[in-house]
């Protein structure tokens, strides 16, 4: 679902975006971060007004098919989960629909490359682990997440937690 103006050759974000573009073409930092950063808050405001808490919300930033711009979400309950995944079958994003599913997948930690994490890992965007993309220290201060790892958007632990899950791409 998520789709960055560096990995895209032609989507509607790269189009009228060339005051974005530094030295040489290519997107400055500050700007795929901010692109980057509106794009998490909107989806993480929207699936907790509702569906219900969010206690991880995990995106891509792997270049394979199977994982480019999926987005992996850990509700507080099951039935969240469930309800977003129903909802969100109905959607589209970017003129292509939604599909989302629960993903058996219950702790991102097994699942997230520990390479990437240390920026280490020589498989690069092709990695079958996922290497999920930060948001910016500031949005995470203002939605009260914490960050683990490289990348991993955690709520922070004053509020409890239950384990389900919805993957959405």
């Amino acid at each position: 679902m998520y789709l960055s103006p560096s990995n895209a050759s032609l989507n509607t974000v790269t189009q009228g975006a060339a005051g974005a573009r530094g030295n040489g073409g290519a997107f400055t930092e500050e700007f795929l971060q901010q692109h980057y950063d509106d794009f998490f808050e909107d989806i993480y405001v929207e699936l907790e007004d509702k569906y219900g808490p969010v206690l991880e919300l995990n995106v891509c930033e792997n270049l394979g098919d199977h994982l480019i711009g999926n987005i992996y979400i850990l509700f507080k309950s099951e039935e969240d989960a469930a309800k977003c995944v129903e909802s969100l079958n109905n959607r589209w994003f970017d003129k292509k629909p939604i599909y989302a599913e629960l993903s058996p997948v219950t702790d991102f930690r097994e699942a997230c490359c520990r390479q990437h994490e240390t920026s280490e890992c020589t498989r690069g965007g092709y990695c079958n682990f996922l290497h999920v993309k930060p948001c910016s220290r500031e949005l995470r201060s203002k939605l009260g997440l914490e960050n683990y790892g490289k990348g991993r958007n955690i709520k922070k632990k004053s509020s409890r937690h239950s384990s389900s899950r919805s993957r959405r791409h």
